[in-house]
C-alpha cells in the first residue's frame, strides 16, 4: 500500500486502496506523506481516527525517522473555527438576544462555562491549542457559549485577542507544517465550496473515505426556520431600530409569510416550489439583503462589535440560505421535515449529487488518495469511484497506459487484502426462512429468531437495527425472555458507557441504531455476533436519496442500485465488519432479511462483504454459536 500511494502521490494519479481492519494503512499512507516533497492533507470522518493519527501513529512515525536528511516531519492539526475556544467570547462576554455583550451566562450554564472558561485561560497560559476534544466534559450548549463559528468571529486584525487566537494559531501552525490532519467537512468547505480553510497542498489522503460523499452532502446542506429569521431581526434591531424605511419591520412581516407558507406546505420533497412558499422566500431574502445594507458602517473597535458582527452573520445567513432555496434550482433538492416534539418545521436543501464539483473542484486540481475498509461494493470499485467523481472508463489497470483525452482523470484501484481469515472465523447466517421485514417493524417470527440466536450465543451479541423503535422493541422481548443476560439498548446510556459494559461482560447484548453500525470496535469474545434486523435500504420517504434515484432513472440508468442498493451494500459491509476485530476473533453475522438471500440484487450486496463462510441452515449456526459460547 505505501508504494502505491508513494506511486500515485509521483505520478499524480489518484489512488482508491481498499484496506481491511488491522492492515494498519494508516502508516500505508503516513510514510510516503512524509517522504513526499508537498505538503499533503490527511483528511478523516471521525474524531477517533483523528485522535489515533495525531496522538499515536505521527508520533511514532516522527520517532522513528528523527535525524533522517531531508524528512519533514512537521504536521499540525486543523478544524473548523467552532472547535477552538473564543477568548473574545471568554473575556468580554456573549451576546444576548438584543446584541449586548453579557458577562455571565444565567442558570445552571453558569457552572460549567465558567469551567470551560478556566480551562481556556490556562490554555492560553500554556500556550495550548484551545481545542474542544481537550476541553472539560460539556454540552454542546455549554460549548456554544465560549466559542464562534465563521460568521461570528470579528477577524484576527479587528479582535484585541488576534494575536494569541486559538483558531488562528492553528492555521499559522498548519502553515508552517509539511503534513496537515484535518477532517471531511473541513476539506469540502475548503476545496468545494471555495471558503479558504486549508493552506495550498498538492496531496490529499481520505481515509474513511466510504463516509466522504455523506460528509461533503452533509457541509453543502442548509436550514431554514421561522425563528431563524425572527431571530436574525430581533438581534439585528439594536442597530438598526432607527435606520429609514424600517428594514426591520420588513423582515419581521417577510417571517411572517414564511410562517403562513410552511403551514400551506405538505412535509417532504418539494420538486416544484409552490407559489406561496416561492414568494415568502423571496421576501425574506430581500428583506434580509435590505437589513444588510441599512447597516451602519463599522465604528472602530469596543465590545459592541462582537454583537454586530453576530447579528450582521445571522442576517447573511438568512438571506444566503433563502436566495438558494427561492432561486429553485436543479441542481438542488429541496424538502420540509415535519414539527415534531416542540421542534419546529424546518425547510433543508442540499445538492442533486455532489460528484459533479468534487470532480471539478478536488480532483481535477489535486492528487487524491481514497482508503477504507469499505470502496469495493459488489466486488468492485465501480459504485464508490463514481460517486466520487471519478469514471470507470479511466480506470488504469495493470500493464495499461493512463486513458486520453480531455478531462479524463486516471485512477486505480486497489485491494490490500487482511490479516484474517473470514472462510475459517466467520459464518455468515441468512435467515431465509423468515418472512420479508414488514413496515411495521419486527414481526413475531423475528423477534423468536433474535431471542433463539442470543440465547445460543449466551449474550455476547451486537444488534444493529434498523429503526431506535425496532431495537428498543427487541431489547424489551429479550429482557423478558432471557433475564439471566444482560441487555442493554441504545439510549439507556452515553455510548461510551453502554459500550464499556458490554465489553466488562461476555453475557451481554447491545442493541442499536446506526452509530453503532459504524462506531464500534469491540475485539474478543464480548462480540460473537452481529445480528442485522433487515438490509439497511434508504426509507422511500428520504428527500435526498429518493431525488437521487428518481435523477438516475431519469439518465437511464438503475436509480435502486445506484443510489438505494450501494447505500445497502456499505453500511452492511460497515455492520459486519463490527464483528472480525482481529487475528483470534470467531463469529456470526445473521442477517434476519430474507432478501439477502432470495432477491436479484442480493449477490451484489453479498459481494460487498467479507469473504464469509454461508449458510441459512439456523440449527447449525446455533450449534455454532454455543460452541463458541462455551470456548
Amino acid at each position: 500500500m505505501a508504494e502505491e500511494v508513494a506511486a500515485a502521490m509521483e505520478s499524480h494519479r489518484h489512488l482508491l486502496v481498499q484496506a481491511g481492519t488491522g492492515t494498519g494503512k494508516s502508516l500505508g499512507y503516513l510514510v510516503p506523506a512524509l517522504l513526499h516533497d508537498k505538503r499533503v492533507v490527511v483528511a478523516t470522518a471521525t474524531l477517533a481516527l483523528q485522535h489515533q493519527l495525531v496522538e499515536r501513529d505521527i508520533p511514532r512515525l516522527v520517532e522513528a525517522v528523527k535525524g533522517v536528511d531531508g524528512v519533514d516531519t512537521s504536521h499540525a492539526v486543523l478544524k473548523g473555527r467552532s472547535n477552538y475556544a473564543c477568548l473574545h467570547r471568554i473575556r468580554n462576554g456573549v451576546p444576548d438576544d438584543q446584541g449586548t455583550l453579557v458577562d455571565v451566562p444565567m442558570g445552571s450554564m453558569a457552572e460549567k462555562v465558567l469551567e470551560l472558561r478556566a480551562w481556556a485561560e490556562e490554555e492560553s497560559e500554556a500556550k495550548g491549542t484551545g481545542e474542544r476534544d481537550n476541553a472539560p466534559r460539556h454540552t454542546d450548549r455549554e460549548w456554544r457559549q465560549v466559542s464562534v463559528n465563521h460568521r461570528e468571529c470579528l477577524g484576527a486584525a479587528k479582535c484585541p485577542f488576534g494575536q494569541e487566537c486559538f483558531a488562528e494559531l492553528a492555521r499559522e501552525k498548519a502553515h508552517r507544517s509539511h503534513l496537515i490532519v484535518t477532517n471531511h467537512s473541513l476539506l469540502a468547505i475548503d476545496a468545494i465550496e471555495e471558503v479558504p480553510m486549508i493552506p495550498d497542498y498538492d496531496t490529499v489522503v481520505i481515509d474513511e473515505a466510504h463516509e466522504l460523499t455523506a460528509r461533503v452532502t452533509q457541509a453543502a446542506t442548509d436550514e431554514l426556520a421561522v425563528a431563524d429569521v425572527e431571530r436574525a431581526a430581533k438581534r439585528a434591531n439594536r442597530w438598526l431600530a432607527d435606520v429609514d424605511g424600517d428594514p426591520i419591520g420588513d423582515l419581521e412581516s417577510a417571517a411572517d409569510d414564511l410562517s403562513d407558507a410552511i403551514i400551506a406546505t405538505s412535509p417532504g420533497r418539494i420538486d416544484l416550489v409552490p407559489e406561496q412558499l416561492g414568494e415568502a422566500l423571496a421576501r425574506v431574502r430581500d428583506a434580509a439583503r435590505g437589513c444588510i445594507s441599512a447597516f451602519p458602517k463599522e465604528g472602530g473597535e469596543g465590545d459592541a462589535d462582537a454583537g454586530r458582527t453576530q447579528a450582521r452573520g445571522l442576517l447573511q445567513e438568512v438571506f444566503v440560505n433563502a436566495e438558494r432555496m427561492a432561486s429553485g434550482s436543479a441542481a438542488d433538492v429541496l424538502w420540509l421535515n415535519e414539527a415534531r416534539d416542540r421542534i419546529p418545521a424546518r425547510l433543508h436543501v442540499a445538492p442533486l449529487q455532489v460528484w459533479g464539483p468534487m470532480r471539478d473542484k478536488l480532483l481535477t486540481d489535486k492528487t487524491v488518495v481514497f482508503t477504507s475498509a469499505t470502496l469495493m461494493l459488489g466486488g468492485d470499485f465501480g459504485a464508490v469511484a463514481t460517486s466520487l467523481g471519478l469514471k470507470p472508463a479511466e480506470r488504469v489497470l495493470d500493464g495499461g497506459s493512463d486513458p486520453e483525452g480531455d478531462g479524463v482523470l486516471p485512477w486505480r484501484g486497489i485491494d490490500v487484502g487482511s490479516p484474517f481469515d473470514y472462510g475459517q472465523q466467520a459464518i455468515l447466517y441468512v435467515a431465509r426462512h423468515l418472512p420479508p421485514p414488514g413496515r411495521d417493524g419486527l414481526g413475531a417470527a423475528q423477534l423468536d429468531e433474535i431471542c433463539e440466536l442470543v440465547d445460543a450465543a449466551e449474550g455476547r451479541t451486537l444488534g444493529l437495527f434498523s429503526s431506535r423503535r425496532a431495537a428498543e422493541a427487541a431489547a424489551e422481548v429479550v429482557r423478558t425472555r432471557l433475564p439471566h443476560l444482560t441487555t442493554l439498548a441504545q439510549g439507556d446510556a452515553q455510548l461510551p458507557e453502554l459500550a464499556k459494559q458490554f465489553v466488562e461482560d461476555p453475557h451481554t447484548c447491545l442493541f442499536g441504531t446506526l452509530s453503532l453500525w459504524q462506531g464500534l470496535d469491540v475485539p474478543g469474545e464480548t462480540c460473537q455476533q452481529v445480528i442485522i434486523d433487515r438490509i439497511p435500504f434508504p426509507r422511500p420517504d428520504d428527500p435526498l436519496m429518493s431525488a437521487r434515484a428518481k435523477a438516475a432513472d431519469a439518465m437511464g440508468r438503475n436509480g435502486f442500485m445506484e443510489v438505494s442498493a450501494t447505500h445497502a451494500a456499505l453500511l452492511l459491509a460497515q455492520g459486519a465488519g463490527r464483528l472480525i476485530r482481529t487475528t483470534t476473533d470467531r463469529g456470526v453475522v445473521s442477517v434476519l432479511d430474507p432478501r439477502l438471500a432470495t432477491a436479484r440484487y442480493g449477490g451484489f450486496l453479498k459481494a460487498s462483504l467479507p469473504p464469509m463462510w454461508t449458510t441459512t441452515d439456523p440449527a447449525l449456526v446455533r450449534k455454532a454459536l454455543a460452541r463458541l459460547a462455551a470456548g
